[in-house]
């Protein structure tokens, strides 16, 4: 194993002097071209990924015999920034329509060569810079007592420029922060603030579920989560549930809403007890995709209960505004019911070790077995007729 390599988890590469190699499924928000292999539409613009989240679309001015997971010097404002091309050909058009970018004043940045390994070396250089700049600068904001926190530091790759995410509940006034770090650190700075959700998608991590988080792995646009997605899908508002590493409300609570939205759409309202002679039923729960409800005739009881589907709900509901009552509510097994144990049934032939002979040499073996059994009994038979022949001891002399 050589000591030198060193791996790249933001960028998706590992570094072995001036050479970078390409390493599938180590950065943020992988992607896979399933159109790659088939006949694609020749198109000159490409994706090109850099540090964790950030990508953008670039043209192919020269013409370069470009692929996925080449490593190309791009445009940049001011000087050429290093990334890595990520998609091609019909699904750069596709990824475009979904994350609704649009180039700026109609002009794509141009792709300017492949990296060489000057510019591999110079890229090193940058992102060795990095964590340190991170600690130095959070150190600057807070002597300048400001009230932000800056999450991550991205280096262009020839060094000229620096991108300083930082977090901040309110409006920030960095000017007099700029000044210092352009001195601090001889850079361009550019600041950019990111919410709580882009930053766990850039630091990365595990959910609950145990899988890697959905805003790192996958999601380029959020959507705005709220407790009502949780009360549709009847789950319990326990804050440290629903929250994720942001510290926002999980992402995936809005997966399945839409689902749960249309299955209430066929349940009854029940504004009031459902009345029978034996007394008022009230209900205490609802299973929204099993369309069944739960009534109990002590309000606010959370165990037993009459389990009834949502047909049966109308139809005593229409019972009520007519002035009638059922004698009693009868209704489905509970859901906490046991279920019943199958019995074990012992299909025919099942157990036979000549179940998959063919008929012919099933026959010629119970035909061989049948006559095995009267010969062996015959002889028995014979045996016990048969007496033994007395010996005679006295013999002559």
């Amino acid at each position: 194993m050589n000591n030198n390599k060193r791996l790249d988890i933001g960028r998706g590469c590992e570094f072995d002097g001036d050479q970078a190699v390409v390493c599938e499924g180590c950065f943020k928000l992988h992607e896979t071209d399933w159109l790659e292999g088939y006949p694609a539409t020749p198109t000159d613009i490409f994706e090109v990924r850099f540090k964790n989240t950030r990508r953008g679309y670039y043209k192919n001015v020269h013409n370069l015999p470009l692929k996925r997971g080449d490593i190309v010097a791009v445009e940049s404002s001011p000087g050429h920034d290093v990334g890595i091309i990520s998609l091609t050909g019909d699904m750069v058009a596709r990824q475009m329509k979904r994350t609704g970018f649009s180039p700026q004043n109609g002009e794509f940045k141009a792709i300017h060569r492949k990296a060489k390994p000057y510019d591999i070396e110079k890229w090193q250089e940058a992102i060795a810079l990095e964590h340190e700049t991170m600690i130095r600068s959070r150190q600057i904001a807070k002597e300048l007592r400001l009230d932000m926190k800056i999450g991550d530091v991205e280096y262009q790759g020839d060094r000229i420029k620096a991108i300083f995410y930082y977090i901040a509940d309110g409006r920030v006034d960095f000017r007099e922060l700029i000044k210092v770090f352009a001195s601090e650190f001889g850079i361009k700075v550019e600041m950019k603030q990111i919410g709580a959700r882009q930053e766990a998608a850039r630091i990365g991590g595990l959910g609950s579920c145990g899988r890697e988080l959905c805003c790192t792995s996958w999601i380029a646009n959020f959507n705005s989560v709220t407790t009502g997605a949780a009360r549709t899908q009847d789950i319990s508002l326990n804050p440290q549930k629903l929250a994720g590493q942001c510290c926002k409300l999980k992402c995936c609570l809005a997966y399945e809403l839409d689902a749960y939205i249309d299955a209430r759409k066929s349940l009854p309202r029940v504004n009031e007890p459902l009345q029978a002679l034996d007394g008022d039923y009230h209900l205490i729960s609802t299973d929204v995709l099993r369309r069944t409800m739960t009534f109990n005739t002590q309000k606010g009881a959370q165990e037993g209960g009459v389990v009834l589907p949502a047909s049966k709900v109308r139809e005593i509901q229409d019972m009520n505004r007519r002035g009638t009552k059922p004698e009693t509510i009868t209704g489905l097994a509970p859901r906490n019911a046991a279920p019943e144990e199958p019995a074990f049934v012992n299909m025919v032939g099942e157990e036979s070790i000549t179940r998959f002979d063919s008929g012919r040499n099933a026959d010629e073996g119970k035909r061989r077995n049948r006559n095995n059994r009267s010969r062996s009994g015959n002889g028995r038979e014979d045996n016990r007729r048969r007496k033994p022949r007395p010996q005679n001891h006295d013999k002559k002399q």
